[in-house]
């Protein structure tokens, strides 16, 4: 931040105890994060009620906090207990639904006198249910009309509902953004600083930053709180595009090696010796890697495809290029089951060309070594010999690479696997072995659509791969419902058998591996609120089941529906021996059925494996049931995947699941999982920072703003790389680039 904005604090950068107080500022803050007046005017409002609307009772979500702004249709008190207990029962009502409040013990009094028929107030609480009615017990709540306190929102026509929690009621919140805006407008908004520069503004017909922040918390109509939404998703969307533009720039500054293709090397070689012709989709993502390799700026390029669709061969390509050209590539896994299979389907694939040096080996081979934390001492010790004195050309390894005793002849490209389970200390530690910046290609079996890869991993170039190599099968997908119909769960495994006794193999994947310490929590998380104490209800109860575990399903299926099968567990706590046995056996055809939690959603290759059966299927992700199922269908035989839920019809779990049952396109299946989490969420936990900085901007609905914004920002870091006639947008870049932001950068 520059000297001058010091000498006059910035008012957003305020801290929250200056203007509201210690104990209201410190619930926000260890509530909902809301340390500065920045922070809480950021906090938008989730939806606004208009007067006379109320909120649809009808689309209450279970198990989350919410507020209501509904009318009293019925107040009751009932005995219990020989009349020792009692308890009231108000029914709200508006129109669409009914929702019960429950109140037991002192507070009946109270609320009895306030909560008569006809009055209107807001509502928060968590929703239960009970008797099969949805329910709040003891909820918080402000009358509407003659609360002294409310006065102010009772003018609202449009009344601000924020995003809550138990111990700060939404109407808690907008009086003190009311009062946070009452101040900064009493000074004018003196210093305050807005990030987009006049003419952006001025050319897109956007609205000052202070009379965004004021029709947000404020609107008088429907139209002010577009006029809002507009200005701060530019906000949003132009900062981070600054800063993966800043980035891009400073990364293609740096110097590297050029690697260009040689005649007659490693390559051709591969390439003569292929079984198969490349798919059109390879060779022109392998052309566009061939023209970065050759420059004299480190490569940093995305390449995304789907699994099964040839990523690895386009990789293996750019290593072999690379070698020709002088350098060594080193490939990184997530983890080790996946380090060996890549080190196997390499060292097969390249046949003699693998073994330079060797008797038998192919004049212009090279060696390709396997690198991980297990191995022994002595083939360690001859891995990292190989490695710096440039003997092998091509190391696969896990993160064990990154250690400093390890050294490299001449490094010139890294590959990285599964890129978002590697933060960037780790792709830097990497990087930083080569003489000058390694080129870098990232590789994700995860489909992003254009406008998250755009938002998430902005300061990479992408490819994707969308087509299928040939020979590759089908893959058909269906719902189980396991409640509803147990006959199909039975007829599950006998499908299973019949896979088995045709020859194939199969995979039965749990969210759980069972035998742990403790109570299994098996809550999904959802609420932010703390439960409310009702009796459970029959729903509550299959919410609270524990999640089905390895473990057990293995043994149950052991001695019930597939005795007589080899059946196998595998998870993640095995030693690694013992799980590359498991692993050895299952490729080998040695093992009929493997239950595993999700350590096979990741790179384990078995062509032979055609069904596979995933347990409480909705506990888990879209994008990884598609992962999963992507395991199967991968020979010539068609591949089946049957996803078991007990979730009734009707519920968002179930429709996730249909939806996954009813397409292969992994893009579709990306969109549809992002319409369906909540806004800013990109890419669930890989990316905890852009969530944190995207509160109005929906990464998918916003797609033109992102793409303007990125032209923009790309334009202006070009002409101003160091930003020097935007002082603001530095102010505001120092702001976005907190440590956990940055931290989401680098994952990019």
């Amino acid at each position: 931040m520059s000297a001058h904005a010091e000498t006059h604090p910035e008012p957003l950068q305020e801290p929250l105890k200056k203007l509201l107080g210690g104990t209201t500022a410190k619930v926000m803050a260890d509530q909902l994060g809301l340390r500065t007046v920045g922070d809480l005017l950021h906090h938008y409002p989730r939806r606004y009620a208009e007067r006379g609307e109320m909120t649809k009772l009808s689309e209450l979500p279970l198990e989350e906090h919410v507020t209501v702004v509904a009318q009293v249709a019925d107040a009751r008190v009932h005995k219990f207990n020989h009349g020792r207990g009692q308890r009231l029962e108000v029914t709200l009502t508006d129109g669409s639904g009914r929702l019960q409040l429950v109140f037991f013990g002192k507070a009946v009094w109270g609320a009895q006198q306030k909560l008569l028929p006809g009055r209107r107030g807001m509502f928060a609480g968590k929703v239960g249910v009970f008797n099969r009615k949805l329910q709040l017990a003891h909820p918080d709540y402000m009358l509407l009309d003659e609360d002294t306190d409310s006065e102010d929102l009772a003018r609202f026509q449009l009344l601000p509902l924020y995003p809550a929690c138990a111990k700060l009621q939404s109407w808690k919140i907008a009086q003190a953004v009311q009062m946070v805006l009452s101040t900064l407008e009493a000074t004018g908004w003196r210093g305050l600083i807005d990030p987009l520069p006049e003419p952006v503004r001025t050319e897109r017909g956007l609205i000052t930053l202070p009379e965004a922040l004021l029709k947000v918390h404020k609107p008088r109509t429907k139209a002010d709180i577009e006029d809002a939404r507009q200005r701060l998703k530019w906000d949003e969307a132009f900062v981070l595009q600054v800063a993966l533009a800043r980035r891009r720039a400073a990364e293609s500054a740096l110097p590297a090696a050029p690697r260009k293709p040689v005649e007659g090397g490693l390559l051709d070689a591969f390439d003569a010796k292929l079984p198969f012709t490349l798919t059109e989709g390879q060779r022109q993502v392998s052309q566009e890697i061939f023209a970065d390799l050759a420059t004299e700026h480190p490569m940093h390029r995305l390449l995304q495809g789907e699994v099964g669709s040839g990523k690895t061969m386009v990789a293996l390509r750019a290593m072999l290029a690379t070698v020709d050209a002088g350098g060594q590539a080193a490939m990184l896994a997530p983890t080790e089951v996946l380090a060996q299979q890549h080190h196997r389907s390499i060292t097969e694939m390249m046949g003699e060309l693998a073994e330079g040096g060797m008797l038998g080996g192919a004049e212009q081979g090279t060696k390709v070594v396997l690198l991980t934390g297990s191995m022994g001492a002595a083939a360690r010790r001859q891995a990292l010999l190989d490695l710096v004195t440039g003997e092998a050309g091509i190391v696969i390894g896990t993160h064990a690479l990154i250690e400093d005793k390890v050294q490299f002849h001449d490094l010139g490209l890294v590959v990285v696997d599964e890129q978002h389970r590697f933060g960037v200390e780790q792709r830097d530690a990497l990087r930083s072995k080569g003489k000058q910046p390694p080129h870098l290609l990232v590789m994700t079996a995860t489909p992003i659509p254009r406008t998250v890869a755009m938002t998430v991993f902005g300061d990479l170039e992408t490819s994707v791969l969308d087509q299928l190599p040939a020979g590759r099968s089908p893959i058909s997908t269906h719902v189980v419902p396991a409640k509803d119909k147990p006959h199909f769960l039975a007829r599950t495994w006998e499908r299973l058998r019949e896979e088995a006794e045709g020859g194939h193999q199969a995979y039965v994947v749990c969210p759980r591996i069972g035998d742990e310490e403790g109570p299994a929590s098996a809550k999904k998380s959802g609420s932010s609120g703390e439960s409310a104490d009702s009796p459970e209800s029959p729903e509550d109860e299959e919410e609270k089941r524990p999640p089905l575990a390895v473990l057990d399903i293995a043994g149950q299926l052991t001695s019930g529906p597939l005795s007589g099968l080899r059946v196998e567990p595998l998870h993640g706590r095995m030693q690694p021996e013992a799980k590359d046995e498991v692993m050895r056996a299952f490729a080998a055809g040695d093992v009929d059925v493997l239950v595993a939690t999700t350590v096979i959603e990741v790179g384990v290759n078995v062509p032979n494996a055609t069904g596979m059966v995933i347990m409480d299927a909705d506990r888990f992700g879209v994008s990884q049931l598609h992962q999963l199922r992507g395991r199967v269908g991968r020979g010539s035989a068609a591949g089946l995947c049957l996803l078991v839920t007990e979730m009734p019809e009707a519920s968002p779990a179930r429709s996730r699941l249909e939806a996954v049952a009813g397409t292969l396109d992994g893009f579709e299946l990306s969109r549809i999982d992002l319409e369906q989490r909540r806004e800013g969420d990109v890419l669930g936990q890989a990316q905890s920072g852009v969530r944190s900085s995207l509160r109005m901007l929906a990464v998918i609905e916003d797609e033109d703003v992102i793409a303007e914004a990125r032209d923009e920002a790309t334009a202006l870091v070009a002409a101003d790389p160091e930003l020097t006639g935007h002082p603001e947008l530095r102010t505001a870049l120092d702001a976005l680039l907190d440590e956990e932001r940055e931290e989401y950068l680098d994952k990019g």
